[in-house]
């Protein structure tokens, strides 16, 4: 993809070495994030947790993201933002995923093993946690920034939440709590997806407003 030649989306020399350190956590978070997906979803088989589940298929769909921001970082702003709306796009199609699991396990679902979702959760919480406070000097940045910090905080709370879930279900024997963090999950996501299309769309009026303002110039 090429930038068009507006002024304001070149990088300027103070920003490249801010871009390298950022392009670097992005790549290292993309790691992470796909190895706690293939952790979480050999969990969530064993366990019976569609909460461990909803948690691994977020961990995939950030890997993707992540992919998605290494490859439009340096890219005008306009590309970013319609990166960010894809991104806003799959956070919101995970939410709704979760919401119909959860759903479908209020009558076909099963008690799942409190321990695996204990110690999964809190080994994921440890990756998030590391990852966000990485990007959390980036979180005020455009749509395709805020997207990446969003996930990763929204991460960090599912998995205190899952955690709490597996507590819940240690003392109740019962599915509820799993149920029910699974679907704090999906409204998280379903939040965070919406406050990034939100953006992204403003950001795609302002670089098309560069664009004629540019036009007009020349």
């Amino acid at each position: 993809m090429s930038a068009p030649c507006c002024e304001h989306d070149t990088p300027k020399p103070g920003a490249i070495a801010n871009l390298a350190r950022y392009r670097k956590i992005l790549w290292i978070a993309l790691l992470v994030n796909a190895v706690m997906f293939f952790v979480e979803i050999s969990a969530s088989l064993q366990s019976g947790s569609l909460a461990l589940l909803a948690d691994a298929v977020d961990f995939a769909g950030d890997a993707l993201n992540y992919g998605v921001s290494l490859a439009v970082l340096a890219s005008a702003l306009a590309w970013r933002a319609r990166a960010a709306i894809l991104k806003a796009v799959s956070m919101m199609g995970f939410g709704l995923y979760v919401l119909g699991a959860a759903l479908w396990s209020v009558w076909h679902g099963e008690v799942p093993q409190a321990l695996t979702m204990g110690v999964v959760a809190v080994l994921a919480l440890l990756a998030n946690v590391g990852v966000a406070w990485m990007l959390y000097a980036f979180r005020e940045g455009d749509a395709n920034m805020r997207s990446v910090w969003l996930c990763s905080r929204n991460d960090a709370i599912g998995n205190v939440a899952v955690l709490m879930a597996a507590l819940g279900v240690l003392g109740t024997g019962s599915a509820w709590p799993d149920l029910l963090v699974a679907s704090l999950m999906a409204a998280l996501a379903l939040h965070g997806g919406w406050s990034v299309l939100r953006q992204a769309r403003a950001e795609i009026g302002q670089a098309r407003d560069e664009e004629e303002r540019h036009g007009h110039v020349h």
